[in-house]
C-alpha cells in the first residue's frame, strides 16, 4: 500500500511539474537559509576559536586604568613573574609609526616588548633571531618584523640585517616572524615591528611606566590560580582599588565568545525556520487545491473499497514527497553556495556544511510535510464517495 501510494504521489507531482516546483520553492529557500547561514556561522566560529586557542589559553592581559600617581615600574615585572602561579610576563607599549626604507614608506604598528612576549603569544621565527634580554637592558635599536611587513618593506630581499627608520631612528632588523595565515591576521596591521620595550617608550616619549602587560600561567590547563594571584598582587599594589586596573582572562573571553556565537546561531536558525514554515503553508495550500481537483478520483477509489486510512496515507505521502524533494534540492544548492563562499574566502577560512544542521533541515522538512499535509489528507478522506463521484469540477 505504501509503495502504491508513493507511486501515485510521484505521478501527481510529475504531472504538474511547474506547480510542484513553485510549491517546493518555499521549502528550498528555507532549507538554504537554514543550512547556509548556520553552517557559515558554525565554521567561522570554529575557525576563530581555533585561532584564539592557538594563542594559548593561559594568557592574562592586564591594563592599568589609574596608576594613582604611582606608576607600575619595569622592575616590578620580575616580582610578578616570581610568583609561583605566574610563568612569563612582558610589558607592552604599542604605537603606530611611520616607517621608511630605501624601498618603501609605510605606517606600521610598533610593539615595545620583552623577549618573553614571543613565547606568551606563541609567535614563531622564520629567519634571524628573536629579541634578547640584553637588547632590552641595553636599549638596542633592533627589531623583529612580521612576515608580511618584511615582504612589503623589502620585497624579495632578505630583511635580516637591513635597516628601517622608525620615528626618525635607524633600526636594524634582526628577525622575521613566520607568516601568519590565520583569520585573525585580517584584523591586524600588515606591518608589525617588535622592538625592545625601552626603545619604543623612548621613541614614542611614553616614559618607562608600564600601562599594560601580558602574563601566562604556570598551569596551562587552568587560569584560575594565576588570575587570583595576579588579582591579589594588583589589589595590594593599588591599595585595594579594583577600578585602577582590569584583568582579562583569555579562557573566559573564549567562553563568552562561544556563548555569543551560540545565541547568534540559534537566532539565525530561528529566522530560517520561519522560511520553512512559510514553505509548509505553500504545501498545504497546493494540497488543498489538489484535493479539490481530484475529488472524482477520491470518489472512485472509495467506491472500489479504498478506506479512510488509505486516502489519508496517499495525500500525506504526497505532501511529504513535496517537502523532502524541496529539502534535497535545498541541501544540494546549499552545498554549492558554501563551496563558492569557501572559494572566494581562499586560504583564510574553510567553510563546511554541518552534518547536524543538514539532519535538522531534513527532520524539519519531514515535520513540515506531516503537519501541513494532515489537514488536506483528512479533508480528502472525509469526502462522501457519492458526492465525490457527482463532482464535475
Amino acid at each position: 500500500m505504501f509503495v502504491q501510494s508513493l507511486k501515485m504521489a510521484m505521478k501527481a507531482i510529475s504531472g504538474n511539474k511547474m506547480r510542484s516546483f513553485l510549491t517546493m520553492l518555499g521549502v528550498i529557500i528555507g532549507v538554504i537559509a537554514l543550512v547556509v547561514l548556520v553552517s557559515l556561522v558554525s565554521s567561522a566560529t570554529d575557525s576563530i576559536t581555533d585561532q584564539v586557542s592557538s594563542l594559548g589559553n593561559n594568557l592574562l592581559s592586564v591594563s592599568i586604568m589609574d596608576d594613582k600617581e604611582n606608576p607600575l615600574k619595569l622592575s616590578e615585572m620580575s616580582d610578578i613573574s616570581g610568583d609561583g602561579e605566574i610563568d612569563l610576563v612582558s610589558p607592552l607599549a604599542q604605537a603606530n609609526s611611520a616607517v621608511k626604507t630605501g624601498y618603501a614608506d609605510e605606517t606600521a604598528t610598533v610593539y615595545g616588548i620583552y623577549p618573553s612576549y614571543f613565547e606568551i603569544q606563541s609567535l614563531a621565527l622564520d629567519s634571524g633571531r628573536m629579541l634578547k634580554t640584553a637588547d632590552v637592558e641595553n636599549s638596542c635599536y633592533v627589531a623583529v618584523i612580521s612576515y608580511k611587513g618584511a615582504e612589503k618593506m623589502f620585497g624579495k630581499t632578505d630583511a635580516v640585517g637591513e635597516k628601517i627608520t622608525v620615528g626618525g631612528r635607524s633600526i636594524m632588523i634582526v628577525g622575521v616572524l613566520q607568516e601568519d595565515e590565520s583569520m585573525m591576521s585580517m584584523f591586524g596591521s600588515d606591518i608589525s615591528l617588535y622592538m625592545p620595550y625601552t626603545v619604543v617608550t623612548r621613541i614614542t616619549g611614553q616614559g618607562t611606566a608600564v600601562n599594560s602587560f601580558y602574563a601566562s600561567s604556570v598551569n596551562t590547563e587552568s587560569m584560575d590560580d594565576a588570575e587570583t594571584a595576579l588579582e591579589n598582587m594588583m589589589l595590594k599594589r593599588f591599595k585595594g582599588d579594583s577600578d585602577a586596573y582590569s584583568i582579562v582572562n583569555q579562557s573566559s573571553l573564549m567562553d563568552t565568545m562561544s556563548s555569543i556565537t551560540g545565541i547568534l546561531t540559534v537566532l539565525l536558525g530561528g529566522i530560517a525556520a520561519i522560511s520553512l514554515l512559510v514553505g509548509g503553508i505553500g504545501i498545504m495550500n497546493i494540497m488543498l487545491v489538489s484535493v479539490t481537483e481530484r475529488t472524482r478520483e477520491i470518489g472512485i477509489r472509495k467506491a472500489i473499497g479504498a478506506g479512510h486510512g488509505t486516502i489519508m496515507l496517499q495525500f500525506i505521502i504526497e505532501a511529504l514527497v513535496l517537502s523532502l524533494l524541496g529539502c534535497a534540492i535545498g541541501i544540494a544548492l546549499s552545498w554549492g553556495i558554501i563551496e563558492l563562499v569557501t572559494l572566494v574566502a581562499g586560504d583564510t577560512i574553510t567553510f563546511t556544511m554541518s552534518a547536524s544542521v543538514v539532519g535538522i533541515a531534513v527532520a524539519f522538512s519531514v515535520g513540515i510535510g506531516l503537519i501541513f499535509g494532515i489537514y488536506p489528507a483528512r479533508k480528502a478522506a472525509k469526502k462522501n464517495p457519492i458526492e465525490a463521484l457527482r463532482y464535475d469540477g
